[in-house]
């Protein structure tokens, strides 16, 4: 990828997502595919006077991993994968996988096992990140692989992923800053609310988010961004939910899930496909059963399905649950090893009322 606004998405990235300081620690996390955009970061780090660490992983090590380490080479957390949740000031995530279902035969028992181990590092993460004391920013660099699952071809997909981060615009940080103040007044307005009912085709679920907090998501933890978020109160889910679009996670794409949950925990739930790794990532631990994110897509510029959350997520007029690990800044006490987003398109024949008032019909905010 050879564009003169992967400069500017550097220097977004750098100034503005992560906000980096003289003297901090800022890692970077990335593949070799990623090359362009991290020497970008990297030179941006040095200029602003902070310490840059590069962490790449070569494509085929993840595989190599679970099919040859032992159970307490599964369970060891290593120093490289604590450095960044637990030392840094600021981490950068660049997604940028040469093969997205290169995990599709891993045992789910040994992710599990993976995943279980580092439940603490992920809440230490997450503890550090609701104090200020970590910025993170995951962003996603166009590869074949991506462009695939899009169905698309590369260069209309590297054409897409800039579009999504306002990086055709002339100053994408004052994009950014509009779609910032929009999502405030929605946030000031949802406040003092306290029940959420959601209906939609298969879909009729209620939620209390009294006394949560929405979180602006304005392209400083996702790049790109656009989306309000909370966390339900623990125990208050009550419904039905089907999920739209299928969900990738692990190297497995689990299409059609529908979830039932009765006094906030999920009690029944089906797939079309892959459904028996659905019901193994709900059995991780305790609060994989429970909601730790409610919310709402707001990124007018993602229009469509392309196979990644983290564009997906943020498809205006959608709604996305996840299962598992909640984040503190918002009021959620779910803890888990697990973080599973799904989505629920909103476009049409749907409805979603709050506090007795209609807040979105068909994709559109109407307060």
């Amino acid at each position: 990828m050879t564009d003169p606004r992967l400069e500017k998405w550097a220097r977004v990235l750098v100034d503005y997502s992560l906000a980096v300081q003289p003297e901090q620690l800022v890692v970077v996390n990335a593949t070799p595919l990623a090359a362009p955009l991290v020497r970008a970061v990297y030179r941006l780090v040095l200029e602003r006077g902070a310490y840059p660490v590069v962490q790449i992983a070569l494509p085929g090590l993840a595989e190599l991993f679970y099919a040859h380490a032992n159970e307490r080479q599964l369970s060891f957390v290593s120093p490289d994968e604590r450095l960044g949740p637990e030392q840094a000031d600021a981490l950068l995530r660049i997604l940028s996988e040469s093969n997205t279902k290169a995990l599709t035969g891993v045992d789910p028992l040994r992710q599990q096992l993976a995943q279980r181990a580092r439940t603490e590092l992920r809440q230490r993460y997450l503890e550090r990140a609701a104090a200020g004391k970590l910025n993170w920013c995951v962003t996603l660099y166009p590869t074949e692989a991506y462009a695939q699952d899009a169905e698309m071809a590369l260069a209309d997909y590297e054409e897409f992923v800039l579009r999504a981060g306002f990086l055709d615009c002339d100053d994408p940080v004052a994009a950014w800053q509009e779609q910032s103040r929009e999502q405030a007044r929605l946030i000031a307005w949802l406040a003092d609310k306290r029940e959420v009912h959601v209906r939609a085709p298969d879909t009729d679920l209620r939620l209390s988010i009294a006394g949560r907090r929405f979180v602006n998501a304005d392209g400083r933890r996702n790049f790109p961004d656009g989306e309000i978020f909370t966390g339900p109160v623990e125990g208050s889910v009550e419904g039905t939910i089907r999920f739209t679009y299928p969900s990738m996670v692990q190297g497995r794409q689990v299409e059609d899930i529908r979830l039932w949950f009765e006094g906030g925990r999920v009690v029944k739930a089906t797939a079309a496909r892959n459904e028996e790794f659905l019901h193994r990532m709900l059995e991780t631990d305790d609060g994989a059963r429970y909601v730790g994110e409610f919310a709402f897509g707001l990124n007018r510029a993602i229009t469509r399905f392309t196979g990644n959350i983290l564009f997906d997520e943020k498809i205006g007029g959608t709604l996305h649950l996840a299962i598992g690990a909640g984040y503190p800044e918002t009021g959620s006490r779910n803890r888990s090893a697990v973080h599973w987003d799904m989505i629920c398109d909103l476009r049409r024949q749907s409805e979603v009322w709050i506090d007795g008032q209609l807040f979105m019909k068909d994709g559109e905010i109407l307060v």
